[in-house]
Order: C-alpha cells, then structure tokens, then sequence
C-alpha cells in the first residue's frame, strides 16, 4: 500500500476553510481514479512540535506505482489547482509526504 498524507495547520478563517474543504476540496479528490480509500482525522493533540495542527488526510493507493499514475490523470491536476482556494483560509500550505 501507498499513502499520501496531508497535513494542514489550523486555518486562519476555520469556517471558510471547512466549508471549502468539505463541500468542495474532498469530492474533487472523491474522484481520483484507483483511489482505494480516503480517511480525514481531526487533530485532538500534536506532540514535540509547536505546529498547530488541525486536520491529517490520508489517501490510500494499492501501491507506489498506483499512486504514482493516479498524481498524473486529469482528476488530480484538478485536486492540485483547487488547493490555491484553500490557501486562502490557511497561514501556510499543507504538509504532504508520500509513505508506504
């Protein structure tokens, strides 16, 4: 399995950001081909670190490979554009790491 993991700090304006997240964000990413799961966690508590952390999403992918295809098909691209829109409710992009 291959993940990508996104990490967002709290947002400057938190009812914009849900609104766009949730109403907007998530069912473009909804989309993704050969996406095998999807899974939001709101933080409750962050350790060793002053980051302010506000939510982790986790995009699961049957594989590296799998995950790889699925960053270069046109339902992506259009998750990656609608990002700048998050932006704005945010004080800093989010954090995304691939893992395994």
């Amino acid at each position: 399995m291959a993940k990508m993991i996104v990490i967002y700090d709290q947002p400057k304006d938190q009812e914009g950001f849900e609104k766009h997240y949730f109403d907007v964000h998530i069912p473009l990413v909804q989309k993704v081909p050969n996406l095998k799961g999807a899974e939001v966690h709101r933080v409750l508590q962050a350790m060793n670190t002053d980051e302010k952390l506000y939510l982790i999403a986790e995009l699961q992918f049957e594989n590296p490979e799998v995950l790889t295809q699925a960053l270069a098909t046109p339902e992506f691209q259009e998750v990656q554009a609608d990002v700048k829109n998050l932006v704005t409710y945010l004080n800093k992009p989010p954090v995304v790491a691939i893992v395994d």
